[in-house]
This record gives C-alpha cells, structure tokens and sequence, in this order.
C-alpha cells in the first residue's frame, strides 16, 4: 500500500491548557504529521508548558510562519490571543487549528473567518467533545430523529480550579462561561441550533475571596422549550459530575459523566463515557446503561483534522458555523 505523504505542520503557543496535549499528539502520529517547529511568543515564555517545550526546537512566531511548505499551524496561545496568531497564519494561506473559543474580540473572529474563506482553507477548532464517541452516538439518534423532537438540553461541565485560574478568569468575558461553557453550547447548537433568545445568568460566587465571574448559566430559548449550560470553577467534584443530558419527545439520553477514566489514574489517552437512555412511558424506569470502548481525548479530533486536510472527508464544522458559536458565546457571556 502507497504511503501517504506526511502533512507538514508547526505549533504556536505554550500557554492554552491544551498546548501539551496537542504537542504530544501531533507527535504520537508521526505518520501523519510531520512537526517542522515549535513557536513561543515571548510573552509566553513564563508558562508551565514553556519549560516542557524546551526539549524541541523553538522559534519565534514569525520564524514559524515563515517555514517553508507549511500544510496547517497548530494555534496553542492564551485564549486572548488566539485569533492573533490564527488570523496571521490565516493571511498566509495557511490551514489552521486553533484552540478554543477563540480571543476575546469579535470583530478579529469575523476578520478571520473571512480570511479562511477568501483563501480557500481549513479552520479547525479545539472542541474535543464534538469527537467523543459518546456525543457522536447521540447526534445521530438526534439526526435520525430516535429521540423525537428535542425540546430541551442540559449541560455541565465544571471544575475546582486555583485561585491563579480564578484570578485568569478576569481576563475573559463572562470567565467561566467564556473558558469551558463554550464546550456545551457548542453541542447544544448541534442539537438544537441557533436559539430565539438567550438569557445569561453569570455569577460571581466569591469564594476564598476572588471576584471573578467563576459560575457560568446561561438558558437558551427555543420555540417549543429552554436549554440551560452551566459551567463552575468551584466546584467539588466537579469534573466527575460533567454531564449532557438531551430530552426528545420519545426518549432522554443521558452522558455521565461526559468522561471518566477507564484505568482511575486521570489519563486521558484511556477515557470512556457511560450512556444511559429511557424510552418508556412508566413514571420509574431504570435507564439502558452502556459503556463506550477506551478512547483517547484527542486522538480522532487530530485524525479528523488530517483527513479534512487531504480532502479525505468533508469539513463539518464550517467556518461561518464557528462564527455563529462565537457570537453566540459572547451573548452567553452577557457582551
């Protein structure tokens, strides 16, 4: 069997909570991707991950964008300067993954989108639910109408983070709604689509003292129902509680958590989801329980990125969808 040609790609960013897991990905599947540099702004020479980075070879931003036979940049900075540098790799024709949710400025986000668009190329976000075995088993019984019509979904997705993150959050619209909300109402757009109305009830708890905004709500409108996300940065036991629940007309399906790890040891190449779903009219009803296969958290999203780059499968995630997350991200936040 031909060997496929490798697809050459380099990282910006040190300081995204994802940065390493995106590193060390690209680096597992070295048949597919071949890691030409590793970019470090200057300002993010003071992360956790930047003395991690060391170990490969590191070059300026502008160094990395200057390689040549470049396929696709790898977007790892701080949240506030994502569309920075995925709308300069944008501008030179380049493929981009970027993390999510983007900056914290709407019109860049429009700029690059637009950009992608006049260029003719792929822009790939950082939501690894949308690969989740589990998201994806519900989306086609959605798609497929199993569940009936949907009229309404519930997401959590919440943590207890440090007083540094507490304090990082102020940098953000709507702190936590802005850091991980983004993930659900990314999901609930899948399911539901853009919402009538959406109603932001942000919060700041605080708790040891901190005055971020470290509780997100936010309910989404829709014509036959509401929609709620909820995001803490407070809570005990907060990521073992994540969860999705969607509620149709002929059945509820329920993810939780939305990951756990199969070995007990928080590793995230061995997760899996458990999926409960009730279709019975009884008042009591205990939900079919199944379990999804050990899957890595970012495995199939790097996979699915590489063959929209070889034309292998279509894009799923348009670009202008991406925009429309955005700016309903923003309105969850209360901008």
């Amino acid at each position: 069997m031909e060997q496929k040609k490798k697809l050459k790609v380099a990282q910006i960013g040190a300081a995204h909570l994802h940065a390493g897991a995106a590193l060390s990905t690209i680096r597992r599947h070295s048949d597919l991707f071949e890691l030409l540099g590793y970019g470090v702004p200057e300002e993010e020479k003071n992360t956790p991950f930047y003395e991690m980075s060391k170990k490969y070879e590191t070059h300026t931003p502008e160094e990395i964008l200057d390689l040549p036979d470049l396929d696709a940049v790898f977007i790892e900075v701080s949240e506030k300067n994502l569309t920075k540098y995925a709308l300069a790799a944008a501008r030179r024709g380049l493929n981009v993954y970027m993390d999510k949710p983007g900056g914290i400025g709407l019109r860049e986000f429009e700029e690059l989108v637009q950009t992608i668009k006049e260029k003719g190329k792929i822009l790939h976000l950082g939501y690894m639910y949308r690969y989740n075995p589990a998201v994806k088993k519900l989306l086609e019984k959605v798609k497929k109408g199993e569940l009936g019509e949907i009229y309404s979904v519930e997401g959590h997705m919440s943590c207890f983070t440090s007083l540094s993150f507490r304090d990082f959050l102020k940098e953000y619209p709507g702190g936590m709604m802005f850091q991980l909300g983004c993930h659900l109402l990314d999901l609930v757009l899948q399911i539901q689509g853009l919402p009538e109305e959406v109603i932001p009830l942000n919060a700041k708890t605080g708790f040891e003292g901190k005055d971020s905004v470290d509780f997100g709500f936010a309910a989404l409108r829709y014509k036959n129902g509401t929609s709620f996300i909820k995001t803490s940065a407070v809570e005990r036991g907060g990521f073992c509680r994540r969860q999705l629940v969607v509620c149709g007309t002929k059945g509820t399906v329920e993810l939780r958590p939305l990951e756990r790890d199969a070995t007990e040891k928080h590793n995230d190449s061995k997760l899996c989801t458990d999926i409960y779903e009730t279709y019975s009219d009884e008042w009591v009803t205990v939900p079919e329980k199944s379990t999804t296969d050990i899957y890595n958290r970012y495995d199939d999203m790097m996979l699915s990125f590489a063959s929209v780059l070889r034309g292998e499968k279509e894009n799923l995630y348009s670009a202008d969808y991406e925009l429309s997350l955005y700016k309903t991200l923003l309105k969850c936040c209360g901008e």
